[in-house]
């Protein structure tokens, strides 16, 4: 059944919630878990559940995430199996820019054309999950379906951030409230024993959308509809055959700097709710790295990517990205360190030891606790970012604070004996 469907994975728009990592990046291509990138989530999904046709669309800075799938997705020439980027673009007929999720897949179509298939599933680039989406596609054929839509069971408190879905005894979805703020109480659906009894009794859409071929482009064409959660789903449930199928595994949407954070550092749990050891693996770039050196430093709860150099004195509750140098003495807790795109080889760090600047990494005796540290950061010796008094929110030339995250921008310099 998975050889009838293709998936479009949507890039998502400016990515303005995740600045500053999406100052030269789009959603799709912001590093996660310190190897992969966010666009590996739904690819890899999709791969395990036998869908092996995907394109991923994007408009804003693709230069970087064109390279990551060209770099990692290769498959047989014997198969009709791609992972292919749609960027926007200008043609005869259509000179505007994506104007939403539903008119990026609409400005789409001409490309799908070439290819046959029976369901088209849509899928975002900015979640974490792993998903059977085989599943999904068996109930809506043994149900005759026109559209179904994955959702999820939520708390009350939840309830505002979410577009919610109310559903018959069957799971058909009869009505659809986008983020209420109030006065939702009625909209409980049946849920398993398990989701009751944690309190979570309504239906949250997960933004994942499987249609049939003929209903998508019915919706589509001859409208100026530009949004699926907003427009084409709400207005689609009165007239058409509109499927609830409810996952109760771990999902998340790291659509924001906190959401990002705490989803990262959550994977240095014992029990992760989201399993990076799991007999199917998340697919990524396969780059011919060394192991990991560490020397000295005291290990808690952190992952460590391949290729580091490490020195440090403490490292706790901490994600560290490929090809991290620290240096001797250092403390790193509750960071993400997304690592650095190549070596600087020894000469440079003796010139950047004899210069007093910093070489490409974390230097001595440095402190950085709740921080994002982007790639190919120098941060010199003595530096101290978020131990002291909390931090107003605010961005500057070198790094950006949010919701007491401090996120050191992309090749940024901090000096020795800086103070954040």
């Amino acid at each position: 059944m998975t050889s009838k469907v293709i998936c479009i994975v949507l890039g998502g728009g400016q990515g303005s919630r995740l600045s500053p990592l999406t100052a030269t990046r789009s959603k799709p291509a912001v590093p996660i878990a310190g190897k992969y990138r966010l666009v590996d989530i739904p690819i890899s999904n999709c791969l395990h559940s036998g869908i092996h046709r995907i394109y991923v669309l994007t408009q804003f800075n693709s230069a970087s995430l064109n390279k990551h799938i060209k770099n990692t997705y290769h498959f047989s020439n014997f198969s009709e199996a791609f992972v292919d980027i749609l960027a926007a673009e200008q043609t005869p007929s259509n000179v505007s820019w994506f104007q939403g999720t539903a008119d990026a897949v609409r400005q789409s179509f001409k490309h799908l054309e070439v290819h046959e298939f029976d369901y088209v599933l849509i899928l975002s680039g900015d979640q974490l999950y792993q998903m059977d989406f085989e599943d999904m596609i068996e109930k809506h054929i043994e149900m005759d379906a026109d559209i179904s839509i994955a959702t999820i069971p939520v708390h009350v408190n939840d309830v505002p951030g979410f577009g919610i879905m109310k559903t018959n005894a069957e799971n058909w979805i009869t009505s659809f409230i986008e983020k209420p703020k109030s006065g939702f109480e009625n909209w409980v659906s049946e849920v398993s024993p398990q989701m009751k009894a944690e309190g979570r009794l309504y239906l949250a859409s997960m933004g994942i959308y499987l249609f049939n071929k003929n209903m998508l482009y019915d919706l589509l064409n001859g409208n100026d509809k530009t949004d699926f959660g907003k427009e084409i789903i709400p207005q689609s449930i009165t007239n058409h055959r509109v499927l609830s199928y409810q996952y109760e595994g771990y999902w998340t949407d790291i659509g924001t700097i906190p959401s990002f954070f705490e989803a990262n550092l959550g994977l240095t749990d014992d029990i992760p709710q989201f399993n990076l050891f799991d007999k199917n693996p998340i697919y990524t770039r396969a780059r011919m790295l060394p192991p990991s050196k560490m020397s000295g430093t005291h290990v808690d709860r952190a992952i460590i990517a391949d290729g580091c150099i490490i020195n440090a004195s403490h490292i706790t509750r901490s994600i560290i990205g490929i090809r991290t140098r620290i240096g001797f003495g250092s403390v790193i807790e509750s960071c993400y360190v997304m690592g650095s795109d190549n070596y600087e080889t020894l000469n440079q760090i003796e010139e950047s030891h004899l210069s007093h600047s910093p070489f490409m990494g974390i230097g001595d005796r440095c402190h950085i606790r709740n921080a994002i540290i982007d790639k190919n950061t120098r941060i010199g010796d003595d530096v101290k970012i978020n131990v002291g008094e909390p931090l107003e929110n605010g961005d500057y030339e070198t790094y950006t604070v949010q919701d007491g995250i401090v996120i050191v921008k992309k090749r940024a310099v901090i000096p020795n004996g800086t103070v954040i």
